[in-house]
């Protein structure tokens, strides 16, 4: 069984509508006012220009004509890290303090009125849709230039600094908070040809999908020190130097529902409306409001070596960044060929004075940097962990598969040597001395850092599988176990959901107590909600499989 690039589920309670045909004939059928939300990087002039080429009479307002003037907005969405190159603080103001005070009214107006654009939803309305793009399609758009950020004005160019640190946030948050009050959810993955639910369809679709498994639609990305294995192994879209797989990222995950022509759902939606049943009690009463842990794969298999990095600590990613979690992370290995390693901690002679001297001497001078004298490493094993608390040094080497195992934050990653490596258009990558030298754990060398690399211990051992926990760092909050079996081996979710990857074999089923079925491939990551309750893992033939497990302790 391949690698499913696609995979797809059931829609529950009427059909995924395809075309402008069925949008139109449920405008006509409103007198009144009909306020389309989304988010600012939606393709919105083409959309609406294809509505009102085929509704005709309606009268049209754009809510972006109504913020705040840009200077205001850049004010207020972008003070801390000002100037930043590459981040930017989270801003936690909610989008309509963006916009102006005054709002028109639109009631007074006979026939239709069709409102549209981020923060529809301020606007007195009748009815409510919301029209929604992918993240990775709005990624493109901004770096295309065919795009503009939340509150920019009309002719400006967008930048991705600003999508990822201050639009998705304040979007975010918008979207979850106006969900339930939507009439119709539109998806614009292709502008030309949308697709779109109503919200009763919305609803049973995402309440059916929170009692079993589900996978979200990975995305691959091209990096500077990308391999083949993701291209090769998986069969993985984008062309050679892909470096980065995406199996599993809120609040970027999207799940598709229908068939051959699908509708795209992001993950941060239906955790939204149904987030005991897919977390568990214990896990939804804390957190960001995003799903909890995210899976993705570092490829480095005939590419480069990882920056040698590390992550925001809690307090600095609180009162620097404004993230309300810190980036801990782990590494799996899938793959690593001999002689491969992995950098993780201080060598135990570091001078931490000297460390710095030599990377603001490196990136001042554009000099190679000798890292091995300041940053350690480890042989690189299949199927050990390799845990990495926030303020760790650390990085893949080359000739690894990595699946990334850790908090929600993603974005984070603070660089103390890059290689003198250019980005994918030519640019010298970034590195950031400044936020990393005030992260790093110094603490982290010599037998703390040995410590990173934990012996399994075994915790089921059952007559055809045997089930180990990797020891969890006292600041990660989530752990991480491996199941080797040959056979059936039952589990259950225990009001808590558990996150699975097939790390070895060519393909299981897993099986509920409810009745759901669902297989998973080779490399495949699969999120079993808390509803789930019981279940079973039985491998499809014959020979071993591994499957790692992680959940929120």
């Amino acid at each position: 069984m391949p690698y499913d690039l696609e995979p797809s589920y059931e829609v529950i309670g009427g059909p995924v509508d395809v075309g402008y045909e069925p949008l139109v004939r449920a405008l006509r059928a409103t007198s009144g006012v009909v306020a389309i939300d989304g988010p600012a990087a939606l393709p919105w002039d083409s959309f609406i220009a294809a509505v009102r080429a085929a509704v005709g009479d309606a009268r049209y307002v754009d809510a972006r004509e109504h913020y705040r003037d840009w200077s205001e907005i850049d004010r207020m969405t972008d003070a801390t890290l000002r100037g930043d190159p590459v981040f930017a603080t989270i801003p936690h103001a909610p989008l309509s303090s963006l916009m102006r005070e005054t709002l028109p009214d639109l009631w007074a107006d006979d026939g239709l009125a069709v409102v549209f654009g981020p923060g529809s939803a301020f606007f007195g309305h009748d009815v409510l849709w919301y029209a929604d793009l992918p993240k990775r399609l709005a990624l493109d758009a901004i770096a295309a230039g065919r795009a503009r950020n939340l509150g920019q004005p009309a002719g400006a160019r967008g930048d991705l600094r600003r999508l990822l640190f201050i639009d998705w946030p304040i979007e975010d948050r918008h979207r979850r908070d106006h969900a339930a009050r939507w009439e119709r959810y539109v998806d614009l993955t292709a502008v030309g040809d949308p697709r779109s639910l109503s919200a009763p369809a919305l609803a049973a679709t995402m309440k059916h999908l929170a009692g079993g498994p589900f996978r979200t639609r990975p995305t691959f990305l091209p990096e500077p020190w990308g391999g083949r294995w993701l291209s090769e192994e998986l069969g993985a879209p984008g062309g050679p130097k892909l470096g980065l797989g995406y199996e599993l990222i809120a609040p970027e995950a999207g799940l598709l529902f229908g068939g051959d022509r699908p509708i795209e759902v992001p993950l941060d939606l239906i955790v939204t409306a149904e987030r005991i049943a897919v977390l568990g009690a214990s896990a939804a009463t804390g957190g960001n409001g995003s799903f909890p842990i995210r899976f993705d794969y570092l490829d480095t298999m005939g590419g480069g070596d990882l920056s040698v990095h590390c992550h925001p600590r809690a307090d600095y990613m609180r009162d620097v960044f404004g993230h309300s979690v810190a980036q801990h992370e782990t590494y799996y290995v899938m793959r690593e060929g001999p002689g491969r390693r992995i950098f993780l901690g201080l060598r135990e002679d570091t001078d931490l004075a000297e460390f710095r001297d030599a990377v603001e001497r490196s990136l001042r001078e554009r000099t190679a940097l000798a890292i091995d004298r300041f940053v350690d490493s480890v042989p690189s094993r299949r199927h050990q962990l390799y845990l990495v608390p926030a303020g760790t040094p650390h990085g893949s080497g080359e000739g690894n598969v990595v699946l990334e195992i850790s908090a929600t934050p993603y974005l984070y990653s603070l660089r103390f040597y890059d290689w003198l490596r250019a980005d994918l258009d030519g640019e010298l990558r970034p590195v950031q001395p400044q936020h990393a030298f005030a992260n790093l754990a110094a603490e982290s060398r010599g037998a703390a850092a040995r410590e990173l690399v934990p012996e399994p211990v075994l915790v089921r051992d059952g007559e055809r599988y045997q089930e180990v926990a990797f020891p969890r760092h006292a600041e990660l909050f989530f752990s991480v176990h491996r199941i080797a079996f040959d056979g059936p081996v039952p589990d259950r979710t225990g009001d808590r959901f558990h996150v699975l990857n097939l790390a070895e074999g060519e393909d299981i089923e897993i099986r509920t107590a409810t009745g759901r079925r669902h297989r998973l491939a080779y490399a495949e990551t699969i999120v079993v909600p808390a509803a789930a309750g019981e279940y079973e893992l039985a491998p499809l033939g014959p020979g071993r499989r591994i499957v790692v497990k992680a959940f929120v302790v």
